[in-house]
């Protein structure tokens, strides 16, 4: 079955999917300007996400767990005692909502491909590859009571619900930006249509102090939405009105694969980053009190409806 007639039939939550065959996708990182390729590859049940250098001796391979994040500036860095990978959290955003959760992403470098500042490469690559279910039943984090982490002015928390709802506010003194919100129940079609293709945003004011600290060396006006003190510097302008909003939520669901299990929840976020989010994962992993593991069909039973407009930490 396609990735394409995957999004078009009835959901079926109860199990993993994978890849039926390699794609390869290619590129520069965003950040070091450097060639970057990974390349998708099946991997059996219950087996997890790993990232492998095939050209390292050895083919060392790594993890995706929240300890083994190494930094947040810009992106997700995940590293160990042989090597590290930056800008993960694309790609594992289009895993997390296509429902693949056994996979070898084979690199070529120390970054994965930047492509066109979105998630929409990785989608296509998935539709090439072949969606299919495995035989598994799915176990998910099912969310008992709220987790809360942050201050007033940046938080994040998972509230109980049946399903994955993501609500994101975001804030920045830019008149293309200024106050944005999303609220989204997130599956395989409403990612496709809605977030993977809204584009990482950054501020031309910051280009060369970036540069000077070694980041943002493949930035460019492909694979970015750059914006002066007034506008937005693409020529093709933006994908939605909201697209900051968009990429902000996108990245959230590259990085809460960290967690090690998919959620059942809502995830409320208000201005929160990918450092944030890191220890947000990591106070999650610590209140085990506030979750459970389960298969799906022993987490039919319906809850209570969250309202985080009314819920207060």
């Amino acid at each position: 079955m396609s990735a394409a007639s995957f999004l078009l039939k009835d959901k079926d939550m109860f199990f993993f999917f994978f890849i039926k065959k390699k794609v390869s996708i290619k590129g520069v990182g965003l950040h070091s300007g450097q060639p970057a390729q990974v390349t998708f590859s099946p991997a059996p049940e219950n087996t997890g996400i790993f990232f492998v250098r095939k050209d390292l001796k050895g083919q060392p391979a790594l993890s995706v767990k929240a300890d083994l994040v190494q930094a947040t500036t810009l992106a997700t860095t995940l590293g160990g005692k042989d090597f590290s990978v930056s800008t993960v959290e694309h790609c594992l955003s289009a895993l997390a909502a296509y429902r693949i959760d056994n996979l070898f992403i084979e690199l070529e470098g120390a970054e994965i491909p930047i492509c066109d500042g979105s998630a929409r490469e990785f989608l296509r690559a998935l539709e090439e590859a072949e969606v299919i279910e495995q035989g598994a039943t799915r176990k998910y984090m099912y969310i008992d009571e709220p987790i809360y982490f942050g201050t007033e002015e940046k938080h994040a928390c998972l509230l109980p619900h049946q399903g994955l709802r993501v609500t994101c506010t975001i804030e920045f003194p830019h008149p293309q930006i200024g106050l944005q919100k999303m609220d989204i129940e997130v599956d395989e079609y409403s990612f496709s249509k809605e977030i993977a293709s809204a584009r990482t945003f950054g501020f031309l004011k910051d280009v060369e102090k970036l540069k000077a600290q070694g980041l943002a060396k493949g930035g460019s006006l492909e694979n970015a939405v750059v914006l002066d003190h007034e506008r937005v510097l693409n020529e093709e302008g933006l994908r939605f009105p909201d697209e900051f909003v968009r990429h902000k939520v996108l990245d959230a669901l590259g990085d809460i694969v960290t967690l090690g299990y998919p959620i059942m929840g809502h995830l409320v976020l208000y201005k929160t980053g990918h450092d944030l989010m890191n220890k947000f994962v990591k106070k999650v992993l610590s209140s085990p009190q506030s979750y459970r593991i389960v298969e799906l069909a022993s987490a039919a039973r319906p809850l209570e409806s969250w309202d985080p407009l009314r819920w207060t930490p």
